[in-house]
């Protein structure tokens, strides 16, 4: 008798729309899902300042929203900065959160639309499952296409001057997401390659995490590495090209909401440490522990890596090990082409540090027990030393 499907659970938002160019038309579509019209956008001061939010504002006010727009969101955003934008809505009267911008901003975005009708305490919502009851309507609008956080459950919050701690659960999935890749136009070639290859890690270590690994993480997560192999590099040598960027974004949409059910691992255990120290953008820190922990992986995850081979190679040859050694040549070189930094030493990391990266990785204990090898202190500071 066959073994059958194991049993597995798979969440995501309620509702999705792709459309290019339907930020310019957010009023008629948001009044189609929401009741709601006193809007709170929480985005960046670099899309407040840059115009690319006039038309969608313009939308809004049409359809008669009331828009208050809090810009103050940080890369790696802080605490005190999650407070700041709960105490603006909460003065303006805010009933339906629309995040727009990269993963800072729309990880605001959920914890605000939590925190507008829950007595909780932000320290009380750390940790998997904590949240408590309902929140306000949520809207998600990615403006790059790396992180996926427009499907996830998952905000990230830096508590330290080096520390992060996360808050996942349910509540923090949007009720509908809007893909528009002209959003994406004019995004330069080094965030391009940094947050492609970033989504890239998403879907590889969701089709190799060693919990909750399930067949329609799997189905999205080769979906998407096959859409973003097959159009990073023209995405970052020709921003302006509109196939390449719708599939950049449906491919870090699909790789979102594959990790958001299958976690991921050690790259992402390895690089939280390097934002904390360096302040490094979070897809670099992932494209460059990805080489070396792909290679550390291989002696557990090589016929799963022989299958990703046949993913994004037109051609494949040899045993499982050679094929999944293809897979990790294949992504090296395609992470070379795209002009990201290759070594740690290349953007500022020391080599005296790496002891103190590698203890703090360690903290990642949610991360690494979803890796398909074990990671001990002594291989993560052999990690780094590769990577360096």
């Amino acid at each position: 008798m066959s073994q059958g499907i194991k049993t597995f659970s798979f969440n995501t938002p309620g509702s999705m729309h792709v459309e290019w160019g339907g930020a310019k038309r957010l009023g008629e579509l948001a009044s189609e899902w929401f009741q709601e019209r006193n809007v709170l956008l929480v985005t960046d001061k670099f899309l407040s300042d840059s115009g690319l939010l006039s038309e969608t504002k313009a939308s809004l006010e049409a359809q008669g929203f009331s828009i208050s727009i809090f810009d103050d969101v940080v890369a790696d955003p802080p605490e005190h900065i999650l407070m700041a934008c709960v105490d603006f809505a909460k003065a303006n009267q805010s009933d339906l959160v629309i995040g727009l911008g990269g993963g800072s901003p729309m990880d605001i975005a959920k914890l605000v639309a939590v925190m507008l009708t829950s007595e909780q305490p932000l320290a009380e919502l750390y940790g998997i499952g904590k949240v408590k009851g309902k929140r306000a309507p949520l809207l998600q609008i990615p403006t790059t296409a790396g992180t996926g956080s427009e499907v996830t459950n998952i905000t990230i919050l830096t508590t330290g001057e080096t520390t992060k701690m996360g808050v996942v659960s349910k509540q923090l999935y949007a009720d509908y997401v809007l893909l528009d890749a002209e959003l994406t136009i004019g995004l330069p070639s080094l965030p391009t390659a940094a947050t492609g290859i970033d989504a890239m890690v998403h879907a590889i270590e969701a089709y190799t995490s060693a919990h909750l690994k399930n067949p329609l993480s799997d189905a999205l997560a080769k979906e998407a590495l096959r859409l973003l192999s097959k159009n990073l590099l023209t995405a970052c040598h020709d921003g302006a090209n509109r196939a390449a960027r719708e599939a950049m974004l449906l491919g870090a949409n699909l790789a979102g909401q594959a990790f958001s059910n299958s976690p991921v691992a050690a790259v992402h255990a390895l690089a939280y440490p390097l934002g904390g120290h360096y302040h490094l953008p979070h897809g670099l820190t992932n494209a460059l522990m990805l080489g070396p922990v792909l290679r550390y992986n291989m002696k557990e995850a090589a016929s799963l890596y022989a299958e990703l081979a046949d993913v994004v190679l037109d051609s494949t040859e040899g045993d499982a090990n050679n094929r999944a050694a293809q897979f990790v040549d294949y992504m090296q070189n395609l992470m070379n082409e795209s002009g990201a930094p290759q070594r740690l030493r290349d953007v500022g990391v020391t080599e005296e540090s790496l002891p103190t990266l590698a203890k703090d990785a360690m903290l990642q204990t949610r991360l690494l027990g979803n890796n398909p090898v074990p990671v001990a202190e002594s291989d993560a500071l052999t990690l780094y030393q590769e990577a360096f």
